[in-house]
């Protein structure tokens, strides 16, 4: 004969109160919990979505970056035109020769300096990402001081919006266009013309090239080729693959840093949990005596009284998550370790966290639990019956 669920909710609304403040103290220590994984989540997603499935990132031999890569003209002009790459309407190849560079621009609000991700692009980049859409204004022209700019820095960085001018390799580059990557790291950057791009910073080789090479064959086909080929010194991968390693070593501190902060104001949650639980039978000693007398054994008061805490765990949870949630509505920037550059990005709730996030809150509830329900079932019945 088991008790009742309804004996354990009855329970914690009689003492709403103590029930509220106890499932509060886990809904904050739940709610950094999933923070903290949504965190990680939003940066890696972001890196991971700049990358595209068909394209190829071609970069020298050894470069973990783009930025500490670095490929030589004639090199470059040669892999654009593998048989790999697939051609426009024209003939054209799908690539883009790339330099990437990182400037230092005031922020709008704060005046502070910032580190910019400025990409020097050929004509088929849009080709290339298709998630870049011009939001306002036009494409810069070839050979021209003018680019464009995602829309985090026509937000964040002054200079940065449409018809205004930024500053940097002692020029001024005229914004002539607004661009919208989505959740990408391409809405944090400024794009540019290639060449001149090359030419204002005094620089005779490209960071990278970008190519549209679909299919796992043609790509095997590429990256053999290139890789074996003595007068190439370069390493062929995937863009999304790149990307990904990109975000793995920053996503991992996140989840490191922030799930020991996490696990440190759990302990306060579980001694809350205890603490109630421990009045909660020292006020109904008699009750458990009686229940005892009844019929009721040992395992049936263990599992209600663990019923109680775990349901506000369970209660702590879901305000947790549903706090939460709300932080989707929210864009931070931190600074990518990977290119040493401001990286806009957001909180993404995905149904992992929020299960991870629930499963820990009813941990919570349990281990806080455990002991005041082992000392309940414990209790000798005449005892009991003597505190009435």
């Amino acid at each position: 004969m088991a008790i009742p669920f309804s004996y354990s909710f009855r329970n914690l609304w009689t003492r709403k109160w103590t029930s509220i403040l106890t499932a509060g103290g886990m809904a904050l220590v739940t709610f950094v919990f999933a923070a903290v994984l949504m965190l990680a989540q939003g940066l890696q997603q972001t890196l991971i979505d700049t990358g595209s499935p068909d394209n190829v990132i071609v970069l020298r031999g050894g470069a973990e970056t783009e930025v500490s890569s670095a490929i030589e003209r004639g090199s470059a002009a040669l892999i654009e035109v593998q048989p790999e790459v697939i051609q426009d309407a024209r003939g054209d190849p799908i690539a883009s020769k790339e330099a990437l560079v990182l400037v230092t621009l005031p922020k709008t609000m704060t005046n502070k300096p910032t580190n910019v991700v400025v990409r020097g692009v050929g004509s088929q980049a849009m080709n290339l990402r298709p998630q870049v859409k011009l939001v306002a204004g036009r494409n810069f022209r070839p050979g021209t001081q003018e680019v464009i700019a995602g829309k985090s820095i026509a937000e964040r960085v002054k200079g940065g919006s449409l018809g205004q001018t930024l500053s940097f390799a002692l020029s001024q580059w005229n914004v002539v266009g607004v661009f919208d990557a989505g959740t990408t790291a391409f809405s944090s950057e400024v794009w540019g013309d290639a060449d001149q791009l090359l030419s204002a910073f005094r620089r005779t080789t490209y960071s990278d090239v970008i190519l549209k090479v679909p299919g796992e064959a043609g790509f095997e086909g590429l990256k053999n080729r290139l890789e074996n080929d003595p007068t190439l010194t370069v390493q062929v991968k995937r863009e999304i693959a790149f990307y990904q390693q990109q975000s793995e070593m920053m996503a991992k501190f996140i989840r490191i840093l922030g799930l020991a902060t996490t696990m440190f104001f759990s302990l306060g949650a579980i001694l809350g949990a205890m603490v109630t639980m421990y009045s909660a039978v020292a006020n109904r000693t008699a009750e458990i005596g009686t229940l005892r007398a009844l019929g009721f054994r040992k395992g049936n008061i263990l599992a209600a009284f663990l019923t109680e805490s775990i349901v506000l765990g369970l209660i702590g949870g879901i305000a947790g998550v549903a706090g939460a949630s709300l932080l989707q509505l929210l864009t931070i920037s931190t600074l990518n370790w990977t290119t040493f550059s401001e990286l806009a990005f957001g909180f993404k709730l995905k149904p992992y966290i929020a299960g991870s996030t629930m499963a820990f809150a009813i941990a919570m509830g349990f281990v806080g639990g455990l002991l005041p329900a082992w000392r309940a079932a414990h209790l000798k019945i005449v005892d009991a019956l003597r505190e009435s």
